[in-house]
C-alpha cells in the first residue's frame, strides 16, 4: 500500500500544545483536524488524478501531430480506447496487486478492487480510498500511452488494445508493486519519487520491444543505412499536446507528496512544482542548443521532446534537489533525445514520436542520478531498480508481443499501411478533405 500518513499524531500534538502554556503554544506549528487533513489530502489526489488525465489529452496530441495525416484518426481513438482499458483493468486487476499483499515480496493479490467508505476508520488512511485509487490509475493509463506513440502508422488496432490490457491489468501493477506497493524494492531503500522507472521506463521498455519485433514504417529506412523522415502532419497539434503533458506533469510529480494537510507538505508540493518547471525549461534550451550546433537548424519536434526528457528526467526526485541541480537533470534529459534519437535511426528501430528516447533513456537517467540529490539513496539499489525493471519488462513484454504476433498478427499489410490506418482500421479519417478520393464541401 502507499505510505500511509498517520493523522492521529497531529491532533495528538495539537491537544498537548493548546494544554501547554503560551509559550509552548506560540512556538508549536499549527495543526488542523484529522477531518481537515483528510479533506486535503483527498482534494490533492483529486486534483492530482485530472490533471494527470488530462495528460492522456496531451498524449493524443502530441501523438495526433507527429503521425501522418492519414493515421491521426487512428491515434486519437487508440489513446481514448487506452485510457478506457488502463481505468477498467486497474480496478479488475491492477490497483490490488499493486498495493494489497505485497508485504515486501513481489505481487499483491488478484480481484477488483472496492472502495472503502467514506468516515469512520477510513479516516486512518488520511484521505479517500477512491481519490487515491483515481490518482493510481491515471498513472497506470501513462505507461500505456508511451507505447502507442511508438508503435504508430503500421501496428493493428486489436493487437495492440489486448496488448494494452496485459500491460495495464498485470504488467505495470506486478512492476509498481515491488516499489509503490512496498515491494521488495522498497525495502532495498529504491527511490523513484513520482515514476520515472516505474511509469515512463517501464512503459518505454514496452515500447521498445514491440518496435523491434513489430519493425519500422515502410521506407523509414534504406538499404545503405539511408533515413527517410517521414513528417508529422501537425506541429501546432504536437506543441499543444506538449504544453498540456507540462501542465499535467505538476500533478503527476506535485500530488505524488501525497498530502497537503500540513504546511510542511504544502511547503514540498510548490517546491515540486517549482523542480519540475525549471527541468522542463533547461531540457527544452538545452535541446534547441544542440539542434542549433549539430543540424545549423532548430528542430521542433527536438525541442518538444526535450521539454519531455526533463519532465521525465526529474520526476524520479522533484523534491530534493536544489533549482540548479534540477536544471542539471532536467538539461541532462534535453541532450538525451539529441544523441538517442539518431542512435534509433541507426539501428533501425522506428520510434514514430520519440517516446524511448524520451521515456525510457531520461527515466533511467533520472532515477540513476537521484543520490545527487538525496542522500538517502544509493547508486547500487537504483542501479539494481533499473535493471529488474527493465529485465521483467523486456521479457514480458517480448513474449505477449509474440504470442500476438504468432496467433492474430500484429503489423498492417503495406497496402494497407500506405493507404492508412483512418481509412483501412476504423473508415474515418481526420482530413477527408484531403484524402484521396474523398472531397468535403
Amino acid at each position: 500500500m502507499l505510505i500511509k500518513r498517520t493523522i492521529k499524531g497531529a491532533a495528538l500534538l495539537t491537544s498537548l500544545a493548546l494544554m501547554a502554556g503560551p509559550a509552548m503554544a506560540q512556538d508549536a506549528a499549527p495543526a488542523v483536524s484529522p477531518e481537515v487533513q483528510y479533506i486535503f489530502n483527498t482534494l490533492l489526489f483529486l486534483i492530482g488524478g485530472f490533471l494527470v488525465m488530462w495528460m492522456a489529452a496531451g498524449f493524443a496530441m502530441l501523438e495526433a501531430g507527429l503521425v501522418r495525416t492519414k493515421n491521426v484518426s487512428m491515434q486519437c481513438l487508440k489513446n481514448i480506447s487506452l485510457y478506457s482499458i488502463a481505468g477498467l483493468m486497474f480496478w479488475i486487476t491492477g490497483y490490488n496487486l499493486m498495493y494489497t499483499g505485497v508485504d515486501g515480496g513481489f505481487i499483491g493479490s488478484l480481484g477488483p478492487y472496492s472502495f472503502d467508505p467514506v468516515g469512520g476508520d477510513a479516516l486512518d488512511t488520511g484521505y479517500s480510498t477512491a481519490s487515491d485509487w483515481l490518482f493510481q490509475m491515471v498513472f497506470c493509463a501513462t505507461t500505456a500511452s508511451i507505447v502507442s506513440g511508438t508503435l504508430a502508422e503500421r501496428i493493428k488496432l486489436w493487437p495492440f488494445l489486448i496488448f494494452t490490457i496485459v500491460l495495464t491489468g498485470f504488467i505495470y501493477p506486478i512492476a509498481g508493486s515491488w516499489q509503490w506497493g512496498a515491494g521488495w524494492l522498497s525495502e532495498m531503500g529504491f527511490a523513484d519519487f513520482a515514476g520515472s522507472t516505474l511509469v515512463h521506463s517501464v512503459g518505454g521498455w514496452a515500447a521498445l520491444s514491440g518496435a523491434i519485433i513489430l519493425g519500422a514504417r515502410t521506407g523509414k529506412f534504406g538499404p545503405d543505412g539511408q533515413v527517410t523522415p517521414l513528417p508529422g502532419s501537425s506541429m501546432p497539434l504536437a506543441t499543444l499536446g506538449t504544453f498540456i503533458l507540462w501542465l499535467g506533469w505538476f500533478g503527476f510529480n506535485g500530488a505524488s507528496q501525497l498530502a497537503m494537510g500540513t504546511i510542511g507538505d504544502v511547503s514540498d508540493i510548490s517546491r515540486i512544482f517549482a523542480n519540475t518547471n525549471m527541468a522542463a525549461a533547461a531540457g527544452v534550451v538545452v535541446t534547441i542548443i544542440l539542434t542549433q550546433i549539430m543540424y545549423k537548424k532548430v528542430d521542433v519536434t527536438m525541442a518538444l521532446n526535450g521539454a519531455l526528457a526533463g519532465l521525465v528526467s526529474i520526476t524520479a526526485e522533484p523534491l530534493a534537489p536544489s533549482v540548479f541541480q534540477s536544471v542539471l537533470i532536467g538539461g541532462v534529459g534535453g541532450a538525451i533525445v539529441v544523441f538517442v534519437v539518431p542512435l534509433l535511426d541507426k539501428l533501425k528501430i522506428d520510434d514514430v514520436v520519440g517516446a524511448i528516447p524520451v521515456h525510457l533513456v531520461a527515466g533511467i537517467w533520472g532515477t540513476l542520478i537521484v543520490p545527487l540529490s538525496n542522500s538517502d539513496a544509493s547508486y547500487g539499489v537504483q542501479l539494481t531498480g533499473i535493471v529488474a525493471y527493465g529485465a521483467f519488462t523486456l521479457i514480458a513484454s517480448t513474449v505477449f508481443w509474440f504470442i500476438l504476433k504468432s496467433t492474430m498478427g500484429i503489423r498492417v499489410s503495406a497496402e494497407e499501411e500506405a493507404l492508412g490506418l483512418d481509412k483501412v482500421e476504423i473508415g474515418i479519417e481526420a482530413y477527408p478533405e484531403f484524402g484521396t478520393g474523398s472531397q468535403r464541401y
